[in-house]
C-alpha cells in the first residue's frame, strides 16, 4: 500500500493532485483542515489536507463464488464464552462490571458489561483515528530510513486480542466470515511485524476504506443529455432516490432534468414522480416502449440529464427481467447512459446475491444503498460490493426530498463497521 499527503485549497483540489500521483484508484483516507495561524493568519486561506492511498494488489476477486466458504481462522478460537478485552481498556475499568443494586435496578450480566467497556474503547480509538493515521504515517517515513526492531512478546499478544475482538465486531455487523478473514489475515502481518494496537486498527481501517473505493457518482461530460436509469426491487425508494438526486442537480448545480417513467405497473408510482417533475418545474413522460423512450428523450435533447424511473420487480421474474434489458439496450447509441441499481440495506444477504446477479445480466450498473436509518448494521453493503465489483455511488437515510441523501460516505461507514457510532 502506498501512502501520501496532498494539500490544496479545496478538498478536491487535494484530492486531485493525489489522483494525479497516485492514479484514478486513489482512495481518501482522511480529510484534514488546517486553518492558518500566527499574526497574519487572516490574511492566509485555509488549507486542506488529504490523506490518501493506493493498493498495488486487490485482494479481493470481484464475483467470486458463493459457496467458497473460508474456514475460520485458524488462530482465532471464538468460543461463546472467551473473554475478549482491548489492551489498555482492562487496566481502566478496574471497578467490578456488576456493582450491587436495589431490587428494582437493572442488573447487567458481566459478559454483556465487558463487551460494553470493550465498545467503548474501540470507539475512543476510532475517535481518534485521524490522530492515529497521522502517528502511522510518520512512524512508515520513519522505517524506510530507520528500520525498527519487533516490540516485544506481551505488545504482540495485546495485538492479538485486540484483532480477534476487530474479528468479532465485524462478524457482527453482518461482514461475511470470508471476507473478515481475508481482512484479518492481512491484520496478522502487521501483527507479526511488531506493530502497536493502534497500527493495527488503523491498517484494518485503511484495508476497509481501499475495498470499499472511490464513490462515483453522476458525470456530465458536456454531451447532451445524459440518461440516468434507476432500476431495482419493489419497495427500495427508486422513485424518492431518483428525485433526490434529480433535485440536487437542478437547485445545487442548476443544470435542466427532464423525466421519465417507465413504471407503468402502479399508478401511485407515476403520479408521486409527476409532483417532484412538477415542483422542479422539469418535463415528465410516461414511456411503454424503447421506441417512445428515445423519442421523449429527443424533445429533450437541449437537457443535462434525463432521468429514468423503472418498474420495480422480483428478480426471480424472467420476463420481466427481459422487458427491462431490451428498454436499457434500446437506448440510442447517441446518448450516453449509466445505470444505478437501487438496493434496500436491510435486504437479506442471500437475497442481494441473487438481485446482484441477475441485473448483473441486465445491464453493468453502479449501486445505491437505501434505508440505512432502518438498520443497525452495514456488512451486507461492503459484502455487496466486493462480490459484485460494481462502484458505490450514493446512499439514503429518510424520506425527506431533496434531503436524506449523500455520496457515499466510506469513511463513516467503515467507522460504523468497527465498532464505532
Amino acid at each position: 500500500m502506498t501512502i501520501n499527503k496532498y494539500q490544496g485549497k479545496t478538498k478536491e483540489e487535494a484530492v486531485e493532485k493525489a489522483k494525479q500521483e497516485l492514479g484514478a484508484g486513489a482512495v481518501v483516507l482522511n480529510v484534514k483542515e488546517i486553518k492558518p495561524k500566527g499574526m497574519f493568519k487572516m490574511f492566509k486561506n485555509t488549507l486542506y489536507e488529504v490523506t490518501a492511498a493506493v493498493e498495488e494488489k486487490e485482494a479481493f476477486p470481484a464475483q467470486t463464488l458463493r459457496s467458497e466458504t473460508k474456514p475460520v481462522h485458524d488462530t482465532i478460537s471464538l468460543a461463546a464464552d472467551e473473554k475478549i478485552t482491548i489492551p489498555g481498556v482492562a487496566r481502566e475499568n478496574t471497578r467490578p462490571a456488576v456493582a450491587p443494586a436495589p431490587a428494582e435496578q437493572e442488573v447487567v450480566p458481566m459478559k454483556e458489561a465487558k463487551r460494553e467497556s470493550t465498545n467503548e474503547g474501540l470507539e475512543k480509538r476510532l475517535e481518534n483515528l485521524s490522530n492515529i493515521l497521522e502517528k502511522q504515517f510518520s512512524v512508515e517515513e520513519m522505517r524506510k530510513s530507520h528500520p525498527v526492531e519487533p516490540q516485544e512478546k506481551e505488545n504482540r499478544t495485546e495485538g492479538f486480542q485486540f484483532i480477534k475482538m476487530l474479528y468479532r465486531t465485524l462478524l457482527e455487523n453482518d461482514v461475511n466470515e470470508k471476507y473478515v478473514n481475508q481482512i484479518m489475515d492481512e491484520a496478522e502481518k502487521v501483527l507479526h511485524n511488531g506493530s502497536s494496537v493502534d497500527s493495527i486498527l488503523s491498517n484494518v481501517y485503511q484495508k476497509l476504506i481501499l475495498k470499499f473505493d472511490q464513490p462515483q457518482t453522476i458525470e456530465l461530460t458536456g454531451k447532451k443529455p445524459k440518461v440516468i436509469f434507476f432500476i431495482g426491487p419493489t419497495g427500495v425508494g427508486k422513485t424518492t432516490t431518483l428525485a433526490k438526486i434529480a433535485s440536487r442537480y437542478k437547485v445545487d448545480k442548476e443544470k435542466k432534468v427532464a423525466f421519465l417513467t417507465a413504471d407503468t405497473y402502479r399508478i401511485a408510482a407515476t403520479e408521486q414522480l409527476r409532483i417532484y417533475a412538477n415542483i422542479l418545474d422539469a418535463p415528465m413522460s410516461i414511456i411503454y416502449t424503447p421506441e417512445e423512450m428515445n423519442d421523449a428523450i429527443a424533445r429533450v435533447s437541449e437537457y443535462d440529464l434525463v432521468f429514468v424511473d423503472t418498474a420495480g420487480f422480483s428478480h426471480r421474474n424472467e420476463a420481466q427481467c427481459q422487458d427491462m434489458k431490451k428498454l436499457i439496450d434500446g437506448l440510442d447509441e447517441a446518448y450516453e447512459k449509466e445505470v444505478y441499481l437501487v438496493l434496500s440495506a436491510t435486504t437479506k444477504y442471500k437475497d442481494l446475491l441473487e438481485i446482484a446477479d441477475t441485473y448483473k445480466e441486465i445491464a453493468n450498473y453502479k449501486l445505491i444503498f437505501t434505508k440505512l436509518d432502518e438498520t443497525i448494521t452495514y456488512g451486507n453493503i461492503l459484502n455487496i460490493k466486493l462480490y459484485s465489483g460494481a462502484k458505490l455511488s450514493y446512499m439514503t437515510s429518510g424520506q425527506n426530498v431533496p434531503d436524506d441523501i449523500e455520496v457515499f460516505d466510506t469513511q463513516k461507514i467503515v467507522k460504523q463497521l468497527l465498532g464505532g457510532r
